[in-house]
């Protein structure tokens, strides 16, 4: 490859989970303190990331699709082509294949080695290609800049990785073993979020709830420091597993105020057998069990998941216990999926994959049941009052979009500004959001 010039814009296109949205928002900052600035809609960049997820099938195709995309329709207004690094949980699981494969490509980057953007850009300026999918014992987070700029709810990753090893996953093979960040440094970020604008901080995880300082303490302990801070209205966390809610995390529900009364618990599938296969270390009567504890500790908690239709092996009627579980625990939300083999993962060899038709219409009916229950839960929510924080400008005039201490969508019209608590008469419910009359403010 020959030099190029310098980037001076860039745009950074995310896939996947909160992590890789959370990933994404970082690279770009990293990117600002560079002198690198967004590229204008409609206008094409200098540098693109493409920050990708490997949950999915043919997640690597989608990427090798859209480089090409990229190089026939993205050009610089010099001539020139793109520089294009690919970043997140695809550059980590293929590497150097990325760069066999698609010679376009100036850097493959894996999602715990992302700080070293500015270094692999100055290597692509002047003609050389690199990859590091390195998992370093050391922290990126301390190479990253700080945030300048958030909107009302921000994210703050807590910790990364996995050790569960589910037999169709293949976050412990992209993003490493369990680490957690130190008490300290989160508590610092959170700081500096508020004062960069957030009123609502989102705790990130792949599993969220696992997370541990070098003293012992848990996830509680973290959401209670946090509580303390004046200027910070709301705090969530996600993405949990069953096995990590703790007695402590379960009674701060009850005990925080500033805790949301929301809690995305996944557990994928209804039947004991299937859940065994998956490696998902709980069954059904122990998940049942935390909710039970959850639900004694607040009453009015929202509950989601996550479920997969067709793992290998799973027969009708295994199926149908799934169905008995959404309709028994009343989800106000879900993410559901059909089965998809990941190379190197257990489940990919195992024995009686399902066929796609028959995925197909197991996940008609399982999302058919879970938008029955999400919409039940929304109805029930009408006459409600309660607080919205608001996040932007609705499609109407004068109208306002934000969430409820449950995590809907609620919109409304009236004296607002985005940042702002107000206080909600919920009037109306749909499937997927709710309107609402505004009542007053409640922190401007």
């Amino acid at each position: 490859m020959s030099s190029t010039p310098p980037p001076r814009t860039y745009r950074v296109k995310s896939f996947g989970c909160q992590m890789n949205v959370y990933d994404g928002e970082r690279m770009a900052e990293l990117l600002g303190a560079q002198g690198i600035t967004p590229a204008p809609d409609g206008e094409a960049a200098d540098l693109v990331v493409l920050n990708t997820c490997h949950i999915r099938e043919k997640a690597a195709e989608k990427v090798y699709s859209d480089i090409g995309r990229i190089t026939k329709e993205w050009g610089r207004k010099d001539g020139t082509a793109p520089l294009i690094a690919v970043a997140g949980c695809v550059a980590q699981a293929e590497g150097e294949e990325i760069m066999a494969r698609a010679p376009a490509v100036s850097m493959v980057v894996g999602p715990q080695a992302y700080h070293r953007l500015p270094a692999m850009i100055a290597e692509a300026v002047q003609g050389r290609r690199s990859v590091d999918t390195d998992m370093p014992a050391e922290t990126k987070f301390d190479a990253l800049p700080a945030r300048r700029k958030v909107g009302p709810s921000a994210f703050l990753t807590v910790q990364e990785g996995c050790d569960k090893f589910c037999t169709y996953c293949v976050v412990p093979y992209t993003r490493g073993a369990e680490v957690s960040r130190s008490f300290n440094d989160l508590v610092a970020e959170a700081n500096t979020l508020i004062e960069a604008g957030a009123r609502e901080i989102t705790l990130l995880g792949q599993n969220v709830n696992a997370w541990r300082d070098d003293r012992g303490r848990g996830l509680e302990k973290l959401v209670e420091e946090l509580a303390a801070i004046p200027e910070l209205a709301r705090i969530r966390y996600t993405t949990s597993h069953p096995n990590d809610m703790t007695e402590g995390l379960i009674e701060a529900h009850r005990d925080i105020a500033k805790l949301m009364p929301f809690l995305h618990l996944p557990v994928q599938a209804g039947n004991d057998r299937v859940l065994k296969a998956m490696n998902r270390s709980h069954n059904v009567a122990s998940y049942l069990a935390v909710l039970d504890k959850v639900r004694a500790a607040r009453a009015d908690i929202a509950l989601s998941g996550d479920f997969i239709v067709g793992f290998p092996g799973e027969s009708d009627a295994e199926f149908e216990d799934t169905l008995r579980l959404v309709e028994q625990v009343g989800y106000a939300q879900c993410f559901s999926f059909k089965y998809s083999p990941r190379p190197g993962t257990p489940a990919a060899t195992m024995d009686d994959q399902i066929a796609p038709e028959v995925m197909d219409e197991r996940l008609q009916r399982l999302q058919g049941a879970l938008n029955t229950s999400q919409l039940a839960f929304n109805q029930a929510s009408v006459g409600q009052r309660c607080t919205v924080l608001v996040e932007r400008r609705g499609k109407l005039a004068g109208q306002w979009l934000g969430k409820s201490p449950w995590l809907q969508s609620v919109h409304f019209s009236g004296d607002a500004a985005i940042g702002d608590l107000v206080e909600v008469e919920l009037v109306e419910a749909g499937p997927n959001s709710l309107s609402a009359k505004l009542s007053q403010p409640v922190h401007a």
